[in-house]
């Protein structure tokens, strides 16, 4: 709804106060926003905007006066507590326009002049108070282009904490984009979400179920922001470049499109350049090792299962591996995580790097070194964007102080290892000394919060500012000199030299010692038993100490805004060395966790294979007393394990070990494991767990069947799949047979590396039709009438499931198990054949396609063809009551035989 269309927000005319009517301007080309409204020392919202704040945020809510015969609603918030307010509203989606008064009330007739200075959205946080510290917020924009039945999506996103654009361009026919389209929103997870059209059905898709309470703010734009030509010039003038293609940008129009409009908004939110955004990276499909959101959540690599984040009772694989020591190291660390890459080359550098530093017993010291750094990556930001605070600077200061120790640190564990990755950091680690020099000459020591509070300015960096300081810190001591000058030059023991904030500074002699006053005194105040008197070097004296202090802080704010601009032209390099720091960070803190807990380097090769020696789990390891490890070895000639095993036994746990091991292999982490040798992965897939989405509409089936198709289209041979308990979502024989078939399908058609963990034990005889499968259970023993679980993977199918243990290790009562056991038993000796699997794939009883492959199904049983035939004779419509209780005891006569 438009602002003039509400009744709650009024439209501009005359019969409103001035400053009404200024505000009512200001919010008109603002209307989808709340308005921070500067007055004195509040931000107040007015109407509409009152209402929403005083819901959202629990503010109060009042009523003040009226403004065109209706009263005004207003709530307000303190200027100095703005931030907490702002992260609120932010992490709900809002977006807030903060309107500053840029005029002076002394001079000005009416409203004091205002505008909006900048509008915070949730894709588009600096300050490190509406930030999260570890992770990333970025603003994406999407472009759709449709010619014919083919469809085009344009990308670009921006981080603008830290300055990082990026693009990618994708095409294909409208179901196929619209499914990578949903992969890439859940991986680059926005805070904001641009679009020309259905940003809103978008942002849907960009919210994952679990992924906490932050949700993907949807903001419209209009079409002609996504112009191709208008994107390109935006680029090139962004970056200070003449042509995109050495960034390998040119001919992705529909990218470039939605940088264009990416830039245009981001540039009106902070009212001002965007210096800090100076490099471009394109992004590719095969870039990196696939992961949907399912896989995400399921491994949980940065959220529970629950979607929270982790902790040291419910820790996940980032919450556990992130030893860093710095906010950026801890980011760098969630996006490699994130964001395996497919190139053996890159992680083997970090594996080498890895090594270097465990070799050299660096870690400790590199360790506390870093813990000195501050978040030079977020600093530099907001120095681009000149709103850094005095104490970010203070920060940065310090931090580049420790470059040489760390640079140092560095060097020594390259100085005899073959480690490309560590000299290059060293190399950018180089302390930048104009720039140190500069902060060390202006920043105080120890500066106050604000630069509005003054202190900030060190002294001796300027020579103006020094004076000032100097007349309003030595006022006491001139007018004690010039108090004791008077009692000598007037013979007045009494008189005495003060200031009071109405008169100002006074010379007081009591009415006995009048006669004494020199001609220059002039009298300033008269009181019952004294005069006030004023002389030319005392009013001159006022006259610099009252205003030096004014004077000295917008000589603070001046010197510190220039200093802002001096500081701009080392953006790049200070942006050089954050990446720098958070690399050697991450590292760090992947070494120490690997000598901590004996991790392993892996070996990365170019043949097909996943060869895990005593793999554990990375997480689970930490929280129990003791691990069972367990092989896993899939090749070539044995691409799928069928897993069978209790409840509880460990099949989940040993399937998400196999593809967190591979998925540290290709972050660069060190694994743990005896050893662990990995061939090619080009994506992950999970089918774990069940669980219904109700909002969407689907059942626990219908969300099991839809992961599984995503995984049957979508695999390769160079997959690594885990399917767990497919089919158990409906009816035995349909989830069995859906789970035979999904199956059946990995091995013969898409051959992907699969985990395959199941309890329909008829599956078992797959191995026996197909060499590349093998069964492998999880052991168990039975002792009376409870379980013991041993954990350990060993070869051939599991005896039988303990579901009737599990049940009473879970405290079902005792009457339930004993009425359980007592049908298991019934079902047991009534059962038609002792193996019902062989009928069920029996010839004949599936009918195949034409086309499919041939399978070699187990012989029809003579006695079950007999059964089969005297049911099939039997038509029920025809039968009397009698008749069909004689065919019945024939029908269990037959089966006892």
């Amino acid at each position: 709804m438009k602002l003039n269309e509400n009744l709650s927000a009024p439209a501009v005319n005359d019969k409103h106060t001035p400053m009404m009517q200024q505000y009512l301007r200001i919010k008109s080309a603002h209307p989808d926003t709340l308005l921070f409204y500067r007055m004195g020392d509040f931000y107040e919202l007015f109407f509409e905007d009152a209402e929403k704040a005083a819901r959202l945020i629990g503010i109060t809510l009042t009523q003040r006066g009226s403004s065109n015969g209706n009263p005004i609603k207003m709530a307000g918030v303190p200027h100095h507590s703005c931030d907490q307010y702002l992260a609120k509203l932010v992490k709900l989606g809002e977006s807030v326009a903060i309107c500053e008064q840029i005029g002076d009330p002394a001079t000005s007739k009416g409203p004091v002049e205002r505008k909006v200075v900048r509008v915070v959205t949730p894709g588009t946080l600096t300050d490190s108070d509406l930030l999260p510290e570890k992770s990333e917020r970025p603003l994406l924009a999407v472009c759709k282009s449709t010619q014919r039945k083919s469809v085009t999506i344009g990308l670009a996103w921006l981080s603008m904490a830290s300055g990082a654009l990026r693009l990618m361009e994708f095409g294909g026919d409208a179901k196929s984009v619209d499914v990578r389209l949903k992969q890439e929103l859940e991986r680059i997870a926005p805070a904001e979400l641009l679009a020309a059209a259905e940003p809103d059905t978008m942002a849907d898709e960009a919210n994952p179920a679990g992924a906490g309470s932050l949700r993907v703010k949807a903001t419209e734009v209009p079409d002609w922001h996504f112009d191709t030509a208008s994107g390109e010039k935006a680029l090139l003038d962004q970056l200070g470049a003449a042509s995109l293609t050495g960034f390998g940008a040119h001919g992705l129009n529909a990218a470039i499109g939605a940088a264009g409009a990416l830039l245009r908004y981001a540039r009106s939110t902070q009212g001002k350049g965007l210096e800090h955004v100076r490099a471009l990276t394109v992004e590719t499909e095969n870039e990196f090792i696939g992961l949907d959101a399912s896989t995400r959540r399921n491994l949980e690599l940065t959220e529970t299962l629950r979607g929270q984040e982790g902790t040291s009772s419910s820790p996940t694989l980032f919450s556990l591996l992130d030893h860093c020591r710095t906010a950026m190291g801890s980011r760098l660390l969630r996006h490699w995580l994130h964001h395996p890459g497919r190139d053996q080359a890159v992680a083997s550098a970090r594996h080498a790097a890895i090594n270097a530093l465990l070799r050299t017993d660096a870690c400790d010291g590199l360790s506390a070194t870093l813990a000195s750094v501050p978040d030079i990556e977020r600093i530099t930001t907001r120095i681009a964007l000149l709103s850094a605070r005095p104490r970010d600077l203070a920060g940065l200061r310090g931090g580049m102080q420790q470059l040489p120790a760390l640079r140092n640190f560095v060097g020594m564990c390259n100085r005899d290892a073959d480690a490309p990755l560590l000299q290059s950091i060293a190399d950018a680690l180089v302390t930048p000394a104009d720039c140190l020099g500069l902060l060390e000459r202006a920043i105080a020591a120890e500066p106050a919060a604000m630069v509005r509070d003054g202190g900030v300015i060190a002294g001796g960096f300027d020579a103006d500012l020094d004076e000032l300081r100097g007349l309003s810190e030595n006022a006491g001591q001139f007018l004690l000199d010039l108090e004791t000058r008077e009692r000598a030059r007037t013979g007045i023991a009494n008189l005495r030299v003060e200031y009071n904030k109405v008169h100002g500074f006074y010379i007081e002699v009591t009415h006995g010692q009048t006669a004494k006053v020199p001609d220059d005194y002039r009298r300033r105040q008269t009181l019952k038993n004294a005069e006030r008197y004023i002389t030319p070097e005392l009013k001159a004296f006022e006259d610099k100490a009252l205003s030096a202090q004014e004077r000295a802080l917008a000589r603070e704010k001046f010197l510190y805004e220039k200093l802002l601009q001096d500081l701009a032209q080392h953006i790049g390099t200070l942006q050089t060395i954050a990446n720098a720091i958070a690399q050697i960070d991450t590292l760090t803190a992947l070494a120490i966790h690997a000598l901590r807990h004996d991790w392993c380097a892996p070996q990365l090769v170019a043949n097909s294979a996943i060869m895990i020696e005593q793999g554990r789990h990375p997480v689970v390891e930490t929280t129990i007393e003791r691990f069972i490890a367990n092989d896993c070895c899939l090749t070539q000639e044995r691409k799928l394990l069928l897993i069978t095993g209790p409840n509880m036994g460990g099949k989940s746990t040993y399937m998400r070990q196999t593809a967190l091991i591979t998925l540290l292999a290709y972050v660069g982490s060190f694994v743990p494991a005896h050893s662990a040798v990995i061939g090619p992965v080009d994506r992950i897939f999970t089918r774990i767990g069940a669980a219904d989405d109700l909002a969407g509409g689907r059942s626990t089936f219908m969300v099991e069947m839809t992961e599984s198709a995503a995984i049957l289209n979508g695999a390769t041979a160079n997959s690594l799949v885990l399917m767990d308990e497919v089919g158990r979502g409906t009816s035995t024989f349909d989830g069995l047979a859906l789970a035979w078939a999904i199956a059946k399908h990995l091995i013969d058609v898409t051959r992907s590396f699969t985990l395959f963990a199941t309890h329909y034990f008829e599956l078992t005889q797959l191995p026996d039709a197909h060499p590349c499968a093998a069964n492998v259970h999880l052991s168990a023993v039975e002792h009376k009438d409870s379980i013991v679980f041993l954990h350990a993977v060993q070869a051939g199918p599991a005896s039988q499931s303990y579901g009737l243990q599990v049940a009473q290790l879970a405290g079902v009562p005792q009457a339930v198990i004993r009425a359980a056991r007592k049908h298991l038993a019934m079902l047991e000796a009534h059962s038609i054949q002792s193996t019902p699997q062989l009928d069920l794939f029996a010839a004949g009883t599936i009918p195949a396609d034409e086309g499919d492959v041939d399978v070699e199904e187990p012989a029809v049983d003579e006695r079950s063809a007999m059964l089969a035939e005297a049911v099939a004779a039997i038509d029920p419509d025809m039968l009397s009551p009698r008749e069909a209780l004689d065919a019945l005891y024939r029908l269990k006569n037959l089966a006892r035989q």
